[in-house]
């Protein structure tokens, strides 16, 4: 009988914030974790007024470091900066386990359940199969590494907003689709054609697969690149001047691409909805909308997480 091939294993390495504290750690991580940084809601409730499934109260932030050679130094090099962090925002030490290759996906899977958004969105783990209503728009999805569950406020606040926001029939243009979420609950909201970038080739796969598994390809196109290859044409010119376009990355990211021309992805009269973005970043973000041109139309809320919907006057 041959010897059974040698299975990689993983420290994964967790931290239970608050809201405000999980970016930070997040940031910390990324630093140290090749294959990113996940970020889940510890608690989810229902709004009885509305039925909306939000997330609320600590977020747990997890990384998995590879067991090799150097997980000893890159442990000490984690530790080190988390203990440079937790000078600034108080933390809790660190929780460490081990992980096989072979149970990766378990790690996660015990903490995904289906969830109901808004009116009609229904996130469901791609492995489970739960009763759903006639008029549910179901998300199947099986995240893989790549970011985006739906059980972060950041995610659900797009996730609303483009129920709200979305006009049937039209384009949406998704800057940093991860795992594709916000690309599919677009198409299933009615959107004719939807693009979705991601700088991350592990992203784009995982996005790929979740949208044919959703029946989207049709309407979804997902590729590797972000502002810089949209506003090149990389996809086609009718994409500096989409009706919708969302773009669900973190503060100081979105800054920087209003000032690198995000306001020219929006056609004249459409909307940008712009989140991961903490209460205490809005004002930077509110201004460089009003400084590309846009107006700011509302300004929402789960926790210390904020999303911003602009639109782009129409021409004179």
């Amino acid at each position: 009988m041959p010897p059974a091939a040698p299975t990689t294993q993983w420290l994964e390495v967790s931290l239970t914030v608050n809201g405000e504290t999980a970016e930070a750690v997040a940031d910390v991580l990324a630093r140290f974790a090749p294959e990113g940084v996940a970020l889940e809601a510890t608690r989810l409730e229902t709004a009885p007024d509305t039925d909306e499934t939000r997330p609320t109260g600590d977020v747990l932030v997890r990384a998995y470091l590879p067991v090799d050679a150097d997980l000893e130094a890159r442990r000490r090099q984690l530790e080190e900066a988390l203990w440079h962090l937790g000078q600034i925002l108080p933390l809790p030490a660190p929780n460490y386990q081990p992980i096989a290759e072979t149970n990766w996906s378990e790690a996660w899977k015990a903490n995904f359940h289906p969830m109901r958004l808004g009116r009609r969105l229904m996130i469901i783990p791609a492995w489970l199969n739960p009763p759903l209503e006639p008029t549910d728009l179901p998300i199947r999805l099986d995240p893989g590494m790549a970011f985006g569950t739906g059980t972060h406020p950041t995610t659900q606040l797009c996730l609303l907003a483009l129920e709200r926001h979305l006009k049937p029939g039209g384009r949406v243009l998704d800057l940093g689709t991860g795992s594709g979420i916000l690309a599919i609950a677009a198409a299933k909201l009615g959107a004719a054609h939807v693009l979705g970038v991601d700088i991350d080739d592990e992203a784009v796969r995982v996005a790929g697969e979740n949208i044919v598994a959703n029946g989207v390809a049709g309407q979804v196109r997902i590729g590797r690149g972000s502002l810089a290859e949209v506003l090149a044409d990389q996809y086609g010119a009718e994409w500096r001047g989409a009706p919708l376009v969302v773009a669900n990355i973190l503060a100081r990211v979105i800054v920087t691409l209003l000032a690198e021309g995000l306001a020219d992805t929006v056609q004249a009269g459409g909307r940008l909805i712009v989140s991961g973005i903490l209460d205490s970043q809005a004002y930077q973000v509110n201004a460089a909308l009003k400084m590309a041109g846009l107006n700011v139309l509302a300004q929402e809320q789960i926790d210390d997480w904020v999303a911003i919907i602009a639109d782009k006057p129409e021409e004179a």
